[in-house]
């Protein structure tokens, strides 16, 4: 091929090079770019994930994670053999990896202007407005100031051996070190168990503001960067950065007066409930890269103009089908993407002078102090304790998508070189890793509880306030609760205060922290799936209790791994001194009339708060109870049975459904078990088995407290026609059985003790069977699919206080300290052998 000009240069591009015909044509699969790209997602997932596994122990971020995988992968560790770098992260394929990677961080910055809620930061209030600009305003200085200090060992040239614009570069590391992720931080609020308490209020809202001045200066800082390498010789090149800031505000003015009511007219067009057209959805989401394109073209950056275009979509249905839609394919497979171009930049090998390494220290100790110090002065000024502001200023230092941002843009604006990159990395991952332990050692939040007695219902003053913790899943649960309520007669003598507890799964998402900081405002439009399931419950229990005038309800949201979500709920019920919790049974009822699981770990949740609630503790198995939901206004008749075996989890069942029967709308019918002479001669003979005084002794003592307790409510409802009370003679669990499937189909709830730690022979052979052994084996029955009557049932344990000493405090040997299957068996053997039932109390560690 010739050509006139002798400069000319000539590319080859061929398409077979794309996708491979094939290893039995002889072709290696990695010189094509699809396999290759293929294989490299495949290693940067997977890495990430083992990574998240390994670092899950210690609390580690996700963020730390994908950026460490990247590390692994890059030339730091794998990539310094020659074979592993050249053919599977070979240069030629960086341009597919890093389009990729930037498409991703396009789409999750379009997600994170759909969920943010601007009336967030109008909320915040005037306190952590000033914490959050004080906090930046320091490590600002001192970031922009360390660039003297990096002068030495960096070089201030670019690539091509221009000169750097000094103000730009000062700029990039002044943001790079002062910024705050808001979504990382949330996370660790979660993970420490500080999400609710005011230092977590006060570091989320702060975190919120941080980040919106940190987007603000980074638009500014691209601006820079772009007008420094403009080679225009012309008079008005000087002018660039003027030009960029007006054509960034002209863009920003058309996507709210243009594009907000176009969104607007399609949401209109939709009715309420309805799918969004298809049409629809594909032209926002062809819009998110037009917005980037433009901001791309007038020198901003792409993701300025998908940010702001995900900022101007109105919050409520049309968002969250965009969340729903994107959310996990984007988080989960292309965003670690980017994390991972950064870790694959990141050449520790680089910085090899012992100088380096010390201004790289110094650097990390000057502005993790620097954001300490700022923040800590204002947090004086505004007399909060003093490690709890040492403990703010730690938790204000994390880093995350924001940082890596930054750095990414300055490396390819040619701001910073590889040295810089390599450090600053270096940075935010160790000043975002030491936080979770720093703080844990630094703020031990003081758990400043009133010792109360009233752990039980038993305990409780019939004229004093009744208070009730239910936790929720999902607004499925809201109906049965409101019924269960109406039904447990709350009166002015009496009132009930319910706690209605939220629980959400920690997935990392900041969606899901927001809902814990936002203000609830009735009409206020949902961010996304789990925050209109948020408002829906909230909506229904103000409902409910502007028509109920003895029922309060505060409702609350707790962000959790399942694997301590149990932590949240028994800390709440110490903090609020309730008398009860409950928790919904793991299993619904299908259209069938069987039983499902929903999630299995809901299981796990329950069995963690049997094991170290501070109060009883009631599963609810619903089957249709909520359907009765309206009794207050049609009055109708609810049937309650309360199947009496003995024992101090029979005793609490019997005391609450005492309450019931004082409602003129429920008809309660009690049936006490009890031995024949076969079941009396096993008995017997079993504690004659046991060769102690003691066992005797007991036994005797809880028959007597059972016949107590019976003898004291037949009294109390000797004249109230709606209270039934009968007893059966049975000799072994079959005999049993058969008595409670005789009993009439017309009953709404049973309501039955765990029984664990009694050994009847009533029950006898039912464990055996049992699918749940946290329902006990008669709550185990009643809830079984196999079981002919569907009806809901209550399973109740009562608090008997476990492993503790005299002081109330739990012992290291305790079953608070324990894992959570442990606690669970060491629950089970403490209360079948020890039955004195005081009622110490007990302090649950945060941690």
């Amino acid at each position: 091929m010739s050509t006139s000009d002798p400069n000319a240069s000539v590319v080859c591009y061929s398409p077979s090079l794309i996708t491979t015909n094939g290893i039995w044509q002889g072709d290696d699969p990695l010189d094509y770019s699809l396999p290759l790209f293929i294989l490299q997602l495949t290693l940067i997932v997977t890495s990430t994930r083992i990574l998240v596994f390994v670092l899950k122990p210690f609390r580690q971020p996700r963020v730390i994670a994908e950026i460490l995988g990247g590390v692994f992968l890059g030339p730091s560790v794998l990539g310094r053999i020659n074979d592993f770098a050249i053919k599977v992260f070979p240069i030629r394929s960086v341009m597919v990896l890093e389009t990729m990677a930037n498409v991703g961080l396009l789409y999750f910055l379009f997600l994170v202007g759909v969920e943010m809620d601007l009336s967030v930061i109008r909320r915040t209030g005037r306190k952590a407005l000033i914490i959050a600009l004080a906090g930046m305003a320091l490590p600002f200085a001192i970031g922009a100031s360390s660039a003297f200090l990096l002068e030495g060992p960096i070089p201030k040239k670019d690539k091509d051996g221009k000169e750097v614009n000094k103000w730009t570069y000062f700029l990039f590391l002044g943001v790079a070190l002062s910024v705050t992720a808001f979504p990382v931080l949330a996370r660790i609020l979660a993970e420490l168990k500080l999400l609710n308490t005011e230092l977590g209020r006060i570091a989320m809202s702060s975190a919120i503001v941080n980040d919106m001045c940190a987007w603000i200066l980074l638009a500014v800082a691209i601006a820079l960067a772009e007008s420094g390498h403009n080679e225009n010789a012309s008079s008005w090149a000087s002018y660039a950065s003027l030009f960029v800031v007006l054509s960034s505000v002209a863009f920003v003015g058309f996507c709210i007066f243009v594009i907000r009511p176009v969104i607007g007219w399609i949401i209109r067009r939709t009715p309420e409930g309805e799918n969004f057209n298809d049409f629809y959805i594909c032209l926002i989401l062809t819009g998110v890269m037009i917005c980037g394109f433009i901001t791309d073209s007038i020198g901003t950056h792409s993701i300025f103009g998908a940010f702001v275009f995900g900022l101007v979509i109105p919050n409520g249905q049309l968002g969250t089908v965009l969340i729903e839609k994107l959310e996990d394919f984007v988080s989960g497979l292309l965003l670690p993407l980017f994390f991972a171009i950064s870790g694959l930049r990141t050449d520790v090998t680089k910085l090899e002078s012992p100088k380096v390494w010390g201004m790289l220290l110094l650097v990390i100790i000057l502005c993790s102090l620097a954001k300490i110090f700022g923040t800590f002065l204002i947090a004086l000024f505004y007399q909060m304790p003093f490690r709890e502001g040492i403990a703010l200023g730690l938790l204000m230092n994390t880093k995350g998508l924001i940082e890596m941002i930054v750095l990414n843009v300055g490396r390819d604006q040619k701001v910073l070189d590889d040295q810089a990159f390599a450090i600053m990395v270096i940075v935010a991952v160790i000043t975002t890793a030491i936080i979770t332990p720093t703080v844990t050692a630094v703020y031990r939040p003081a758990r400043r509880f009133v010792p109360y007695k009233r752990r039980t219902i038993q305990k409780s003053k019939p004229d004093a306030e009744f208070r009730i913790l239910a936790c929720l899943h999902t607004p499925r649960n809201v109906p049965t609760i409101i019924n269960l309520l109406e039904t447990s007669y709350p009166t002015k003598k009496s009132p009930i205060f319910l706690y209605a507890l939220q629980l959400v799964e920690l997935t990392g998402r900041a969606s899901a922290m927001l809902i814990v900081h936002n203000t609830r405002k009735s009409g206020r439009p949902a961010l996304n799936r789990t925050q209109a399931q948020s408002d829906h419950i909230v909506s229904a229990f103000e409902n409910y209790e502007q028509h109920s005038g003895a029922v309060s309800v505060q409702p609350l949201t707790a962000v959790s791994p399942y694997s301590t979500m149990h932590e949240d709920i028994c800390n709440l019920a110490e903090d609020k001194r309730v008398a009860l919790i409950i928790v919904p049974f793991h299993k619904q009822q299908t259209i069938d009339g069987g039983m499902e699981a929903t999630n299995p770990a809901f299981r796990t949740v329950n069995q963690n708060v049997l094991a170290n609630a501070p109060c009883s503790v009631g599963i609810l198995v619903d089957r249709g109870l909520g359907a009765t939901a309206r009794a207050a206004s049609s009055h109708v008749t609810h049937n309650v049975v309360v199947l009496f075996f003995g024992g101090p989890d029979d005793r609490e069942a019997l005391a609450y459904a005492s309450r019931m029967s004082e409602n003129p709308t429920v008809n309660l019918t009690v049936i006490r078990f009890l031995p024949g002479e076969e079941a009396k001669g096993w008995q017997q003979e079993n504690e004659s088995k046991d060769n102690g005084m003691n066992v005797v002794t007991d036994n005797d003592r809880e028959r007597q407290i059972d016949d107590d307790v019976i003898t004291d409510f037949r009294m109390k409802t000797a004249n109230e026609e709606s209270v039934v009370y009968m007893e059966k003679t049975t000799n072994d669990g079959e005999e049993t059985v058969s008595t409670i499937r005789s009993l009439d189909n017309i009953h709404d709830l049973y309501i039955v003790g765990r029984g664990q730690g009694t050994i009847s022979p009533l029950t006898a052979g039912l464990t055996d069977w049992s699918e749940c052994p946290e329902l006990g084996p008669i709550g185990d029955l009643l809830a079984s699919s196999d079981f002919a009557v569907t009806v809901s049932v209550l399973v109740v344990q009562q608090y008997v206080g476990m492993g503790l000493q005299g002081d109330g405090v739990a012992t290291p040997d305790s079953p608070a300290q324990q894992q959570p299957d442990q606690q669970f068996d060491l629950h089970h053997q403490q209360r079948g052998a020890n039955n004195n039932y005081n009622q110490s109390w007990q302090q649950v560690n945060l941690r």
